[in-house]
């Protein structure tokens, strides 16, 4: 048995905190695999007020120094990929496998964001008057809060706090109290790799006490979420009452529309691989599929033989294909949406929506309407729903019938669909043959709809205009 990790506060470049909580290996009951603290708003202010004193200097410093700390505490990483891994199956329960790609995620970001120090961030113009020249420059926000999800407990971290930091901010992070450490080895990288004290900071607890907290401090000039719809919209109506920027990347109902014309055993692997891996908890996972009548059935036993590949089980056994579900309250969500599906009319065609321990295996159901509950509500587990269409522009109008609008895919040989699927689809990101999840961390990133405040988009370049303000100098010369 593995020892215990310990989680704790980071506030002012102190770890502080008493271990009060336990956080089990879902995939060994009773196994407890990291103890941490249950922050409070006495935490929350304190976080922020060590923020406040250490970013004007972090901030003067100039950019390529502030990258080197970026690009050592990747390597920092890099050389603790298999233990930062090992940790991260314990308290999240991927298989070992996505938890080393996802630590490789972090590592990356680290090394993009540090890289780009180098890089100019502000721009000259010629003006229309005489004598006068034009820039622009983009300063830091100051203090920005970030809250984080479980089922990406470094990676979205990761790609929150780089273009933060390389940008002058300072940060004060609330990880997901099922996921506390992830971000404590994030922690420890940066403050080994030299970030001043105070300039990245970690307040664990509950949403409702540490992250409201960040939401109605004015301290806080920007809050960078990602999360269920619900409470980003909530976060959101305190940021604007305040005039506080707001970045939210939440829920999604992903769809995938699969024409005749496409290859069925490809077009099953790409849907399997969208909808399986990381047991089906990605906001970008694929959870809808329409699928047109000639390629119905070849399809659908495509389809349900991919999905036997994934079978649950203790992720850090590296034969594992699939990892277990987070939580009891996510597997019983799973369950529970599967038998209501069934109860309406819904088949089975893969699956039984019953659990085994915590390992809840892929579900593929048929005979569904397009708005029944499993086809239009998020789940977030390995579920997805296949719905029959007549045709590419039936299946096109279904895709787009959903509140939410993050990602979407096209299974197609024909450049013609593909090119007009990426045209008119209403989501942020849309994969032609490739699965709706997996994400390249130099392009951006975001959604639509509900699935997004819409604003500002997450990585690549592009992520640290929202931890930036755009000022316009105008200089006269005098001759």
């Amino acid at each position: 048995m593995a020892q215990t990790a310990l989680a704790q506060h980071l506030i002012g470049g102190e770890f502080l905190g008493g271990a009060d909580k336990e956080r089990e290996n879902p995939a060994r009951p009773g196994e407890v695999a990291v103890r941490y603290p249950s922050g409070t708003a006495a935490d929350a202010d304190a976080a922020i007020s060590a923020a406040g004193d250490a970013q004007p200097a972090w901030a003067g410093l100039p950019a390529p120094a502030r990258g080197a700390v970026l690009l050592r505490a990747a390597e920092i990483l890099r050389s603790r990929q298999t233990e930062i891994a090992g940790d991260l199956v314990r308290e999240e329960g991927k298989t070992i496998a996505e938890a080393t790609g996802e630590v490789g995620r972090a590592i990356g970001v680290f090394q993009f964001f540090g890289a780009a120090g180098w890089s100019a961030t502000g721009a000259t113009y010629d003006s229309a008057l005489a004598d006068t020249t034009v820039r622009t420059n983009r300063e830091p926000l100051g203090v920005v809060g970030l809250i984080t999800p479980w089922n990406f407990p470094i990676a979205i971290p990761a790609w929150k706090t780089a273009p933060a930091l390389i940008s002058g901010n300072s940060v004060v992070i609330k990880p997901a109290e099922l996921t506390p450490m992830s971000v404590t080895h994030l922690a420890r990288a940066l403050q080994e790799a030299g970030l001043p004290a105070g300039v990245f900071n970690v307040v664990h607890g509950p949403g409702r006490v540490v992250g409201q907290s960040l939401a109605e401090d004015r301290r806080v000039a920007g809050l960078s979420f990602t999360g269920s719809t619900a409470v980003g919209l909530g976060l959101q109506t305190t940021l604007n009452a305040r005039r506080a920027r707001a970045q939210l990347e939440m829920g999604g109902k992903n769809a995938v529309l699969v024409l005749d014309d496409a290859d069925p055993r490809r077009a099953a692997a790409v849907v399997a691989a969208g909808a399986f891996s990381l047991t089906g908890q990605a906001c970008t996972a694929t959870s809808r599929v329409y699928v047109t009548p000639g390629i119905r059935d070849a399809f659908l036993k495509e389809l349900a033989e991919a999905a036997a590949r994934f079978t649950p089980g203790d992720g850090l056994d590296p034969a594992t294909s699939m990892g277990v579900v987070v939580s009891r309250p996510q597997l019983e969500q799973d369950a529970a949406a599967v038998e209501a599906a069934v109860s309406a009319g819904a088949t089975l065609h893969h699956g039984t929506g019953i659990p085994d321990g915590l390992g809840f295996g892929p579900v593929v159901a048929t005979d569904l309407e397009h708005g029944s509950p499993l086809a239009s509500e998020e789940i977030f587990g390995p579920i997805v729903a296949v719905i029959d269409v007549d045709d590419y522009e039936s299946g096109l109008a279904a895709v787009n019938d959903t509140p939410y609008g993050l990602t979407a895919g096209i299974c197609t040989t024909s450049l013609a669909y593909a090119t007009d699927f990426a045209a008119r689809v209403q989501a942020g990101v849309v994969k032609v043959n490739r699965p709706t999840s997996g994400l390249d961390l130099h392009v951006p990133f975001g959604g639509i709809k509900e699935s997004s405040s819409n604003t500002f988009r997450e990585q690549g370049h592009t992520a640290t205009q929202f931890y930036t303000w755009e000022k316009t100098v105008y200089v006269g010369i005098d001759r």
